[in-house]
């Protein structure tokens, strides 16, 4: 153990350049794509709540993507002639990943609100986006909150394999090690995501906490 240890020392210490890159670069993938995820899922979670038929044909879609093996959905997005190797089609491909959990939340977080409430809002006079606004979203904002941090752990862990499609990020470390059978680079890779998943799960525990306490 104690040999281990100092091989990932001095592993960090003459790779920190290209550490510090695959992690940024893991990040970014991530950060990018979850905006995007936020940006589409939640305005298409909201409008599934108007109609039950086509939210259960959206739910079956997004489960059939969400069954597609990491790294089988990477390579169909290569395929595609305006995306190919690279970010664009990661990205693609963990924006498609988030969208089960997201509108998941979304949906359920709005449509599983007492009827009294909504009923005593209209009675107020409040037409329908002030409810959403004013009712809705705030009684749904810690579910909706809830698959947004499962989404972004999630992708987290996801990201690693669009190493295989041009990304230099930290599944590079470990495809790396595999690659030249070295123990300390896969030790470490696996290291580097795991603190990062963990570390953003702290902080968004953290937040959602705060957000359930304020709400």
């Amino acid at each position: 153990m104690k040999y281990l240890k100092l091989d990932l020392i001095r592993f960090f210490e003459t790779q920190k350049s290209f550490v510090e890159t695959c992690v940024k670069n893991s990040l970014e993938l991530v950060i990018i794509s979850i905006i995007i995820s936020l940006l589409v899922w939640i305005p298409v979670g909201i409008l599934m709540t108007k109609n039950k038929r086509i939210a259960n044909i959206v739910f079956a879609i997004a489960n059939s993507i969400f069954c597609i093996p990491s790294l089988a959905l990477f390579s169909i997005m290569i395929t595609i002639p305006f995306l190919g190797l690279g970010r664009k089609s990661a990205v693609i491909a963990l924006v498609l990943y988030s969208m089960m959990p997201m509108l998941k939340s979304v949906y359920f977080g709005l449509t599983t609100i007492d009827e009294n409430i909504i009923e005593a809002a209209k009675g107020m006079g409040m037409n329908d986006i002030q409810i959403l606004k004013e009712v809705r979203f705030p009684l749904a904002i810690n579910r909706i909150f809830s698959g947004f941090r499962v989404s972004f752990i999630m992708l987290i862990g996801i990201s690693t394999i669009a190493t295989y499609i041009g990304e230099k990020n930290i599944g590079r470390i470990i495809s790396s090690g595999l690659a030249r059978q070295d123990m300390e680079m896969i030790v470490a890779g696996t290291l580097l995501i795991s603190v990062l998943s963990l570390s953003m799960d702290f902080l968004l525990n953290f937040i959602e906490k705060n957000l359930i306490k304020r709400y």
